[in-house]
């Protein structure tokens, strides 16, 4: 009897200790619960790439993005639709995402601390893999509105961009250039989509679309209604680029809005953020596949015609990652 209880001890102790000491069960990988980097050396499989709204470039590219790195990588890609730059880059420090489209000047405020960053305070780990094409200000209206410039905003009901987005920050930016508050307005925080559906229901008069070229709910508005974009002349852009130097003078060009002249306009350069604590052989591997398959995202929207491998390392407002920067060595481009 004394060995049986014997027995029957040690295999409770052992059950105890199993259940006790087992290994917990390993969390679910994915954009929306957290990436954990995978160990040192090793390449973490799963990448979730931050975008914006479901009909502006960002979420077009960053759905050609994820199927190619499934298909040429073999990760478990995916695009999350996200208000844009803002919170991007918040979702970015959160490790929520692995990849993030954001305009300079967004993630210029984050890591320097400044704007919208203000209070949570610089973000001074952000990296680059690469610079992208150019995001247009275009101020759209109706031509009944008779809106011919910033200035004729003042009073008037204005789309300023979704929330966390940037093209807030931006429509911010611009309007303060001009000498107009958000008070001299009624201002609507809407996103692309939800803007231009105002506009034809003629709840707004004007909404800020900065994007790139064209932008596909912009050209919807025109099936229904007669647009008109509102031009920044170049001498208010310089006046703009001596505050913030990443304001750069462009034009829209002629066609593009059925527009008959080029408009000009003021742009700023798009940034495709990644995660700095990504192997160095991991964001080298995705840099390279991502340059090297450019032409499916330029088949999925022309604005990636503007990202040219030569200039993509230079002038940025982050570092580069060092798997971005061996890429851009490598090709004689940095």
């Amino acid at each position: 009897m004394k060995k049986l209880c014997s027995i029957l001890f040690s295999i409770m102790l052992l059950l105890t200790v199993a259940a006790c000491g087992g290994p917990a069960p390993s969390a679910t990988p994915g954009g929306s619960g957290g990436n954990a980097a995978a160990p040192s050396g090793e390449e973490q499989k799963f990448l979730t790439i931050g975008t914006g709204g479901s009909s502006g470039p960002y979420y077009t590219i960053g759905g050609a993005m994820a199927k190619v790195f499934k298909e040429k990588l073999g990760y478990n890609a995916s695009v999350q639709s996200t208000g844009a730059s803002v919170e991007n880059v918040n979702l970015l420090k959160a490790k929520k995402i692995d990849l993030a489209f954001a305009m300079s000047d967004v993630v210029s405020f984050a890591y320097n601390g400044q704007e919208n960053f203000k209070e949570t305070g610089a973000i001074k780990d952000l990296r680059a893999m690469s610079g992208l094409y150019l995001n247009y200000v275009q101020i759209v209206t109706l031509k009944d509105r008779n809106i011919k410039s910033v200035a004729d905003l003042k009073g008037k009901r204005v789309g300023v961009g979704a929330p966390n987005s940037g093209v807030e920050v931006n429509a911010r930016m611009v309007l303060n250039g001009h000498g107009i508050t958000y008070d001299d307005i009624k201002a609507d925080y809407l996103s692309y989509a939800e803007a231009i559906e105002q506009l034809k229901n003629n709840a707004i008069d004007a909404a800020f679309v900065t994007s790139g070229l064209p932008n596909a709910t912009v050209i919807d508005l025109m099936t229904t209604k007669d647009v008109e974009i509102v031009p920044i002349q170049g001498a208010d852009i310089d006046k703009l680029a001596q505050q913030f130097p990443f304001f750069v003078k462009a034009e829209i060009p002629a066609g593009t809005y059925k527009n008959e002249q080029p408009i000009p306009t003021a742009a700023i350069r798009n940034i495709m953020l990644i995660r700095g604590d990504l192997s160095e052989d991991q964001a080298y591997k995705i840099t390279k596949t991502f340059f090297e398959n450019m032409d499916t995202f330029r088949d999925a929207h022309s604005a990636a015609k503007e990202i040219d491998v030569k200039e993509a390392g230079k002038n940025l407002v982050v570092p580069l990652h060092p798997g971005a920067e061996k890429y851009f060595k490598e090709v004689g481009a940095n």
